[in-house]
């Protein structure tokens, strides 16, 4: 066994005697740092956030904002963890601390009200303070130009770094503004100077108490050895739908299983013929590391719960659970993407469209894990990502679809379609594509296969949708992309 500890502010605390199932939200209060609140418990409400210093992509560190009230404390063992009471600056004996800039300037700018959900707040607005490059984006005359979205302030901040904090007790406004307001770090500012330092390596962690064990090897060999040994345990990455399970649920498994830094799972490569993203990188880390390379995936990316959530949730993740409403899954399907299975005798690469089985079934075998998704190159030329919710960001979809298709010459030559929430699992379109391939992209072409696409899949009436809710929203889903795209084709 090994003495798990994390480094919480500078100081490392052991982990004991919490239990394994123990939430970093819950280890952080029963130390005395109660500014880390529960609201939801469901990595929603954003009133636990707080930073971890993980792998960089531009830098060697990043300062990631997370839910702690998702993530096992035997998850960041070895980690370095600052909370809201971690970022101001001690001064001097009989002396209050300074400010952080980020509560400088929610306190001057009225930001705060209860008070409640302002350290989560902060948390996350310091994520987005110390991100590399922000200030690279911001409008030196302090007026606008910089982005055209009123998303992006003329400091570079982006506003989807708060969207997983919900509280708006305070009126929306006075939290941007103090947003908008904050600087550039300074040359002599801690927190930032650590992101030119190497983050904590993975650690390999046996935690057990009271017939229960989190564990984390070192590689994937080993991992997959355990897990042939370990049929019933449960595989971990970024927690976000176990720690849902452990909280609402009371979910306590007997063995946990943490895969999120195995190296193996956490590579990026884009090759000749395809792009192979490892199942163990967060969302935030894919999306900043293709920069764009793949347009259907950025589009999909903000549209992925909040950042809270992405910084935090894999790909191999969204797929290991099997869920019909993932939002990932129909964008990698219209990718024709596959997903590359392995175990301890080997590895296997399975098409996306054969992988799902049933309702939050697999092809999946015990013991197997997804060690990488992979989408073949070429991309689809006219791409694009509907989500039909409540809420324009951070809601689950009532519909999701995804749209890959080459028209060359005012045809069709090639049409994917990835749909998901009509059916018990994610599924393409298959009958829509058919009546689209080969034909011109015309309104009366589009007309016809929008009829076609309301009746693909199963949609049922549910508290998010009714059935005929979700077919009409099939149909509008393609008319809208022949809106959006004539004029690009033509031109």
């Amino acid at each position: 066994m090994t003495e798990a500890r994390i480094t919480v502010n500078g100081k490392e605390t052991p982990i004991a005697p919490a239990a394994p199932h123990t939430t970093v939200l819950d280890f952080l209060r029963e130390r005395g740092l109660t500014g880390t609140k529960e609201g939801c418990a469901e990595g929603e409400c954003g009133a636990c956030s707080v930073l971890v210093a993980r792998p960089g992509v531009h830098k060697p560190t990043d300062w990631v904002a997370v839910n702690a009230c998702l993530v096992p404390a035997a998850a960041l063992d070895g980690q370095e963890v600052i909370t809201s009471e971690g970022l101001a600056t001690v001064g001097a004996p009989g002396t209050p601390p300074e400010l952080h800039p980020v509560q400088q300037e929610m306190a001057v700018r009225g930001g705060s009200q209860c008070g409640y959900c302002t350290p989560g707040f902060v948390c996350s607005m310091a994520a987005e303070y110390y991100r590399p490059g922000r200030c690279a984006h911001a409008d030196p005359s302090g007026g606008t130009e910089a982005h055209t979205d009123p998303e992006h302030g003329p400091n570079g901040f982006d506003l989807h770094a708060l969207s997983g904090n919900l509280c708006r007790c305070t009126g929306y406004r006075p939290i941007r503004d103090a947003a908008f307001a904050v600087g550039e770090p300074a040359d002599e500012d801690p927190l930032a100077r650590r992101r030119e330092q190497a983050p904590p390596a993975a650690v390999a962690t046996e935690y057990a108490r009271d017939d229960s064990t989190f564990l984390r090897r070192g590689t994937l060999a080993e991992t997959l050895r355990e897990l042939r040994e370990r049929p019933d345990a449960v595989v971990v990455a970024g927690s976000t739908d176990y720690g849902v399970e452990v909280n609402i649920r009371s979910r306590r498994a007997g063995c946990v299983i943490a895969i999120d830094r195995l190296p193996e799972l956490r590579e990026l490569r884009v090759e000749s013929d395809h792009i192979e993203i490892g199942a163990a990188l967060t969302l935030t880390e894919i999306e900043r590391r293709l920069d764009g390379q793949v347009p259907l995936l950025a589009e999909l990316f903000p549209q992925f719960a909040s950042r809270l959530i992405r910084n935090g949730a894999t790909l191999g993740g969204n797929l290991g659970t099997g869920s019909p409403i993932g939002d990932s899954p129909p964008v990698l399907l219209a990718l024709e993407a596959s997903l590359l299975l392995a175990d301890a005798d080997g590895e296997r690469e399975v098409p996306l469209a054969d992988y799902f089985t049933g309702y939050r079934q697999s092809v999946r075998r015990p013991g197997e894990l997804i060690r990488a998704v992979r989408i073949p190159l070429p991309l689809a030329r006219v791409t694009a990502f509907h989500k039909i919710a409540k809420r324009r960001f951070d809601d689950i979809s009532s519909v999701a679809v995804a749209f890959a298709l080459d028209i060359e010459d005012g045809i069709v030559r090639r049409a994917r379609i990835g749909l998901g929430g009509v059916a018990a699992t994610p599924i393409r379109a298959l009958a829509t594509e058919a009546a689209l391939e080969g034909r011109p992209w015309t309104v009366e072409t589009v007309e016809a296969a929008a009829r076609v696409l309301r009746g693909e899949g199963t949609p049922m009436d549910d508290h998010r949708a009714s059935s005929l809710y979700r077919s009409a929203m099939l149909g509008q889903s393609l008319k809208k992309l022949h809106a959006q795209t004539t004029e690009a084709v033509s031109s």
